[in-house]
């Protein structure tokens, strides 16, 4: 896929998203602040985006770029294997996973940001960005 392929989404899961966007966890909301308004390396981040029949965490379309945190309730095996489910669909629709536990996020900030930065770094050597108009 590349950066113009749309991923389609169920309709039903537009409402759902708005509403996981409204209650967003502590985790999402640390993440967010530091991902929105294209505050790393220029890219545009979405939470809570619709892919297929699932909703990822952050998604940037232009690095297929999905971020997953997870909470408690993803130690538990059922929930373990819809996370797997959902990782390998994505890996199909050509999107790479990343992720990060709430624990990380809160605790181990730098490094969470150190492994993304190195995704988009590894990302921008084989994907060069086209220059925009004004360059």
């Amino acid at each position: 896929m590349n950066r113009r392929t749309i991923i389609p989404y169920s309709p039903h899961l537009k409402e759902y998203a708005r509403q996981l966007r409204k209650h967003s966890t502590k985790s999402e909301i640390f993440m967010w602040k530091m991902l929105k308004g294209k505050e790393l390396h220029g890219y545009d981040f979405h939470r809570q985006k619709p892919l297929d029949n699932y909703i990822a965490d952050f998604f940037c379309h232009e690095l297929m770029l999905a971020i997953e945190l997870d909470g408690y309730t993803h130690f538990f095996e059922e929930v373990q294997q819809k996370d797997r489910r959902k990782q390998e669909r994505l890996s199909e629709l050509g999107v790479t996973v990343l992720r990060f536990t709430d624990d990380e996020v809160f605790n181990d900030t730098d490094n969470v940001f150190k492994v993304i930065e190195n995704y988009i770094t590894e990302y921008e050597m084989t994907h060069p960005r086209p220059l925009s108009r004004g360059e």
